[in-house]
Formats: structure tokens, sequence, C-alpha cells
């Protein structure tokens, strides 16, 4: 299993002083979230990648149908390039009830799932080297051979994570398609569970997934606890899963509120016994 933190926000000074600590303290992964206003990620996630030598850096996660997806496959790669092949972008609809543009809170889910799909196939194309892309809701060309070369990523695949909901059938199958899965669980009111995530990868192992598909666990683990946060990412990981993501979702670091106690949760290093 890795490990990684979903920085809660912040400063985009403070957000990149988060990414160099996590590295120092043995974290695998830095993740920052997108808003429709807000500090930019891939700018940010630009600037880690010149400070940091190691982890990974993502986002958790980019609301795909309200970005054009050729301008998101251009700042994915240009962060690939310049973090030596360390991006992971991680997509999905985008929640209701969000800061996104009006526009796209008046656009159904169903057309937005569809936007997703297109989006992925679209950026996964120009990331191979193609031109030019015809679908219902995207349509893309471009004449400069110069430019599509110049932007190919240091990674012979960028890894592309998806939120999947557990068990709908069609966002199960766009899982499939691509490097990792962010699982919604569809479980009432009770919290998820490690066995939740068991049968997601026994679902996926009977559908021809890869065993290399990435399933992402979160949760909040103690920092001053390291053998009961060190069991906590554990259980995860014996249910199949491949990362833990640090959260904060209970504070979630509006205007630098819950930068501390993330900033001490990085500080204590990752869930895992040493």
């Amino acid at each position: 299993m890795r490990y990684g933190a979903v920085l809660p926000g912040g400063t985009a000074a403070q957000q990149l002083e988060d990414a160099v600590l996590a590295e120092q303290a043995g974290w695998d992964g830095v993740f920052v979230w997108e808003a429709a206003y807000g500090v930019d990620a891939w700018s940010l996630l630009a600037a880690m990648a010149a400070r940091t030598d190691r982890i990974r850096l993502g986002t958790m996660l980019t609301p795909l149908p309200w970005r054009r997806p050729w301008k998101v496959a251009s700042q994915v790669a240009t962060v690939d390039q310049l973090s030596g092949g360390r991006a992971i972008l991680g997509v999905g609809i985008g929640a209701l009830g969000t800061d996104l543009p009006d526009t796209h809170e008046a656009t159904g889910v169903a057309e937005r799932a569809a936007m997703l799909d297109e989006g992925i196939d679209l950026i996964r194309g120009l990331w191979d080297g193609a031109r030019d892309f015809e679908g219902e809701h995207y349509q893309y060309r471009t004449g400069r051979m110069d430019l599509t070369a110049a932007v190919r990523p240091a990674q012979e695949r960028i890894p592309i994570w998806v939120v999947g909901v557990w068990p709908r059938p069609r966002s199960m199958r766009r899982v499939l398609r691509c490097d990792g899965m962010i699982p919604q669980f569809e479980v009432g009111d009770r919290a998820p569970l490690p066995d939740d995530a068991r049968a997601v990868r026994a679902w996926l192992s009977k559908h021809g997934a890869s065993p290399d598909l990435d399933i992402v666990a979160e949760g909040e683990s103690p920092a001053d606890d390291v053998i009961a946060a060190a069991a906590q990412a554990a259980e995860w990981a014996r249910a199949g899963c491949t990362w833990w993501l640090e959260t904060r979702w209970s504070d979630p670091g509006q205007n630098g509120l819950g930068h501390d106690p993330m900033r001490a949760r990085l500080a204590a290093g990752p869930p895992v016994a040493r």
C-alpha cells in the first residue's frame, strides 16, 4: 500500500510547504482539490513538482465535465514533465451542492456522465499522440504536430483515477477503462467498511480488471498513535486497496481552518508500522 494526503486547503504557499513536508516525512503522494474559484490546482501542482523529487502529485478530484478536456490534458502532461513522471489525474462528474458554476448545476447527471466518458477518452487519446477527437459533446482538432510532441507525458501512461459508485454497473464499467478507482460506496447510513472494498476488488477481478488497478481508501488516522494508525490503514490494504489517503473532510480547511491539524498529521508520517 502507498500513502498519500488530500490537502485541506490554505494558501498556495501553505500547500506548497505541506507538499515539501509530506515528502520529507515519507508520504508517497499529495493531492489537491479543484474549486470553481480558488487556488488553481495545476499551477500549485507544478510548483510542487519543482520543489519535490519523489512524491506523486494529483487532484482529488477534477470535476471533468466542467473543464475543457484538452486543457486538462495539457495541464496534467505539463506537471508530469516537470515532475519527471509523477502526475496522477483523479476525475469525477462533480457533486451537486458544491461551488460549481451554475451552468454545471443545470446539466443532468446522465449528460455529465457522458461528458466524463468522452473527456477521459479525449485526454487519453491526446496523451497517446492523437490530434483529433469527434464525440457528441466534444470535438477537437489540431494541425500542430510540434505542440502534440512537446506536451507528451513523461510517463508511458499517466494514471487516471475515476470515481466509481459501488455497486452501480455503469459507474463500475467506467472504472474498468481507467487505472484506479476512487470508491463511493452506496451503503446507506453506515460508514463504508473494508468488506465493501473487498467486494469491489472481487467484482473488478471477475470483470477482467488488471490486478494493478488502484483502489483508494481514505480516512482520518491519529497523528499521535502510530500503531492505531497503521492498523486502520492495514485493514483496507488486506481488503485489496492500494492507496490510503489521509483526509480531513470533517475540517476542510477553508480560509486556512484545519491546516494545522493536517500539517501535524503529515509531520507524523504515513500510517505504517515502523
